[in-house]
């Protein structure tokens, strides 16, 4: 399967072995498609890239965690972000939650396996519901089109 198939998560996280960690626990899951940066800013910059999912510390080097999601989510409403943190306030957490993300949890590898799974299957159900309603959609127009077509037909063969 290429990276093509795989949600684009974006991993921000200034502790380098941590981060190295995180990414190869995600390949043992089947995300292939990562990519990494040490800061907030960085994550920002790579924004035209069009990430799924993001999941970042909360307190990182230069802008916080969550200044990098509000600006995300003014560009990019659907990506996704998981929070992870050794920070424990629930004030912290709360606001992140407002703010639109995703979770808010502390840095355990298990739990965030079953997060990025269910925001993917919950990413493919809507891709495959915008295709159902699009199909209708198409099927309504030409419907609508051989009735106008049999409309005519008859008008014009019951014209003296």
């Amino acid at each position: 399967m290429s990276k093509k198939n795989y949600p684009l998560i974006f991993i921000v996280e200034d502790n380098l072995a941590y981060s190295k960690v995180l990414e190869r626990h995600l390949i043992a899951y089947n995300y292939a498609n990562i990519v990494k940066f040490i800061t907030g800013e960085e994550c920002l910059n790579n924004l035209y890239r069009k990430p799924n999912i993001i999941i970042q510390d909360y307190k990182l080097q230069g802008i916080s965690g969550l200044n990098v999601l509000q600006r995300t989510k003014k560009v990019l409403p659907q990506t996704e972000f998981i929070f992870l943190s050794t920070l424990s306030d629930i004030d912290i957490a709360i606001n992140t939650i407002k703010a639109g993300a995703y979770c808010y949890i502390s840095k355990n590898n298990n739990e965030l396996n079953k997060l990025i799974q269910k925001i993917d299957e919950i990413t493919v159900f809507q891709v495959l519901n915008n295709n159902r309603k699009k199909k209708k959609k198409r099927y309504l127009i030409i419907l609508f089109a051989l009735i106008i077509s049999a409309i005519s037909a008859l008008i014009i063969t019951n014209i003296p």
